[in-house]
């Protein structure tokens, strides 16, 4: 008698189909997970700026006016008898998620100050992840 010895392994065939199968899932979920990603990095931000807007909104309360700069909410600026701070506590917290520093706009447009975080191109205007998120929407 006669018999061959088969090897157990995968073939060529198996080994396409799967690499097949697992591109037209990422090819599927990848749009969904990125999108996700671009929403969560634009409420995150929104949130961001709120709390440094209040951080403003408290530095005028206690010195009697608003700071120049963001930095001032971390550090204390020469010159301001009553600061009471910090009232933000890291200077990372004055960058949006995209690694971006915080605009401090005084006056604002939209009331006496405006905080805008200008998106993941870290310029004004945009559309997308690029689009501005400002403290005054």
């Amino acid at each position: 008698m006669y018999t061959t010895q088969r090897s157990s392994g995968f073939t060529l065939i198996e080994l396409i189909v799967v690499i097949a199968l697992v591109a037209v899932l990422a090819a599927v979920v990848a749009p969904n997970l990125l999108g996700k990603a671009s929403d969560a990095n634009r409420k995150s931000a929104a949130v961001q700026l709120e709390k440094v807007a209040n951080a403003v909104e408290l530095y005028r309360l206690e010195t009697g006016r608003y700071p120049e700069k963001l930095t001032d909410l971390v550090q204390k600026p020469n010159g301001v008898e009553r600061w009471n701070g910090p009232y933000v506590r890291k200077l990372s917290r004055l960058k949006d998620p995209w690694g971006n520093d915080l605009v401090l706009k005084l006056p604002g447009q939209h009331g006496p100050f405006d905080v805008i975080s200008y998106g993941g191109d870290g310029r004004p205007g945009g559309d997308g992840d690029a689009a501005d998120v400002n403290s005054w929407e």
